[in-house]
């Protein structure tokens, strides 16, 4: 394998591994700083770690409205990720967010609700078009000014399922398709997001202020995007659940591309009931995205049902082999997250899936070119309709050669321009690559069905690097997206424990539309394990 090419595509799958505050008075939230050395908070913020249960047991109750509920996470978003650019996460505030908040209380006092979602905060990843104030840029500064011209799909199912809008979180630019050095976390219209557990560790990307937010209580729960890593290697970096579904499931319509093949929205939550709660409202049939059509009659409106606390019981795991060696620290919580899997009945099988997709010839190199044709065709199709001075991804390039101490002051845009010089998607180097990455669904199938599987575990990803701007990223030693990720499979993730007060997640995933199956066993997983934990904001590891 080219060795340039093999790190440009290992790069990018492990970097995505994609108006002022309106606070009334009367918000109650109590985020004190204590001006120590170690400068930690002492974070009583009175929502951390709610759920989308208890805040809805308090607005019914009466004790909090969504206006309450609204105003405590802007001022929470003021207080942590603002001041002194703490943490950064949120690129900006939705306006209109005490608005909605407004009507859903009234809907409430006359008796209707629309959903568990009714009234419940929600940020957004900058990437997925809102058709309101705020604008979708992806985290590009050559975009900044872009007002979508409606919601997208997904968008459009939140609102009628009663959310709150609070606003959008930064992510990696182009959601970590533009340089083979980048840093993830970092655009260059949102600056650096952080790591809410050690502050000078990347919180990895490309969904990385969705991963941090939600970590860091800024909000009830969020959506993130993913090609390949985007939501499940945040959520395991930032210590929550992550869901990325099958694709066509959610609909991407409106959403700023890289894969017509391999990306998808999904949902970031601290618990797998919230994530599953959030999964089910978005899902639908979208006659703007084909692939839709096939989740019709597979989907689910309601995956409470299967957040079963035996999940894992009589249930055949086969567990990552390569992941058994490597850090010690980290192999420690698999081996133990393996025994409690035991502990509750799950039969453990040892396979090789790594091994197995990395042996179909040129993998690596095969999913880099269908990314590269794929990106082109749809971002020049996005750029075409949008509210944007940008038509073409060319235009784009040529405006961070113009304004390259803004634009590219870190890393530059060597993917963007190679992925302009390719053809179109009925170029045969596009096609025999396709075929090529399609196949990894057939080696999941095999190894399943000859192990007779539920589902597939392995380690999400090892602990947070550190942020480097001069380098980029580097290597933490795991890594379980890419088998799910060029297959359009399902994926979760869920807290797994710590490595010196950095998280690391666990993976289920399994075949087409088994989100129902992998629900069930992260959930078990969850409620036997319980390794879920807020931040504490250290400034660096020796704190």
């Amino acid at each position: 394998m080219n060795q340039n090419r093999f790190m440009k595509r290992r790069n990018f799958l492990r970097n995505s591994s994609l108006a002022g505050l309106l606070l009334s008075a009367s918000a109650n939230t109590s985020i004190n700083i204590h001006n120590t050395s170690k400068n930690f908070y002492a974070d009583d913020f009175d929502l951390n770690e709610t759920t989308i249960d208890l805040l809805n047991q308090k607005m019914q109750s009466g004790s909090l409205t969504s206006v309450d509920i609204t105003n405590k996470y802007l001022q929470r978003i003021q207080t942590i990720d603002k001041s002194n650019q703490r943490l950064n996460a949120v690129i900006e505030i939705n306006p209109d967010a005490l608005t909605i908040a407004k009507a859903m209380d009234a809907e409430r006092k006359q008796g209707k609700v629309r959903s568990q979602l009714h009234g419940i905060p929600v940020l957004i990843k900058d990437n997925i078009n809102t058709g309101d104030k705020m604008m979708t840029t992806a985290g590009v500064l050559a975009l900044s000014g872009n007002i979508a011209g409606e919601d997208a799909f997904i968008i459009k199912k939140l609102r009628e399922a009663g959310a709150v809008l609070l606003g959008k979180t930064n992510l990696s630019e182009w959601a970590n398709f533009r340089s083979s050095r980048s840093t993830s976390g970092w655009s260059s219209r949102g600056g650096q997001t952080k790591c809410p557990y050690i502050l000078d560790r990347n919180p990895s990307g490309s969904s990385a202020g969705s991963g941090a937010a939600t970590a860091a209580n800024l909000c009830a729960i969020s959506i993130g995007t993913e090609t390949d890593g985007s939501i499940v290697s945040p959520s395991s970096v930032n210590g929550v659940v992550g869901i990325k579904p099958t694709v066509g499931l959610w609909s991407r319509s409106g959403i700023i591309p890289i894969s017509a093949t391999q990306d998808t929205a999904g949902p970031i939550a601290r618990t797998v009931t919230d994530a599953a709660i959030l999964l089910g409202a978005l899902t639908g049939v979208d006659g703007n995205d084909k692939v839709t059509a096939g989740s019709s009659e597979k989907s689910y409106k309601d995956y409470a049902p299967f957040l079963k606390e035996n999940g894992l019981n009589n249930k055949r795991i086969g567990i990552e082999k390569s992941h058994l060696k490597g850090h010690e620290g980290v192999v420690a919580l698999y081996n133990d997250a393996v025994q409690k899997m035991k502990d509750k009945g799950a039969v453990i099988v040892e396979v090789d899936l790594m091994k197995a997709v990395h042996d179909i010839k040129n993998v690596g190199d095969e999913e880099f070119a269908v990314l590269l044709y794929e990106f082109k065709d749809g971002v020049n199709r996005y750029l075409a309709s949008a509210n944007s001075k940008m038509k073409t991804l060319k235009d784009v390039i040529d405006f961070n050669k113009l304004n390259e101490a803004q634009a590219m002051p870190y890393f530059k845009q060597e993917t963007l321009i190679e992925a302009n010089e390719k053809g179109d998607l009925t170029s045969k180097e596009y096609t025999d690559a396709l075929a090529a990455t399609i196949s990894s669904r057939k080696i999941i199938n095999d190894i399943m069905n000859d192990n007779k599987l539920d589902a597939l575990c392995g380690i999400t990803n090892g602990p947070a690097c550190c942020i480097d701007l001069i380098n980029g990223d580097y290597d933490t030693g795991f890594s379980f997206s890419i088998p799910a990720a060029i297959s359009g499979f399902p994926h979760i993730t869920v807290p797994m424990g710590f490595v010196h007060d950095l998280p690391v997640g666990i993976s289920f995933f399994s075949t087409a539309y088994k989100e129902p199956e992998i629900i069930s066993l992260a959930y078990a997983y969850e409620q036997a394990s319980k390794m879920r934990k807020p931040p504490a904001f250290k400034q660096d590891l020796l704190m």
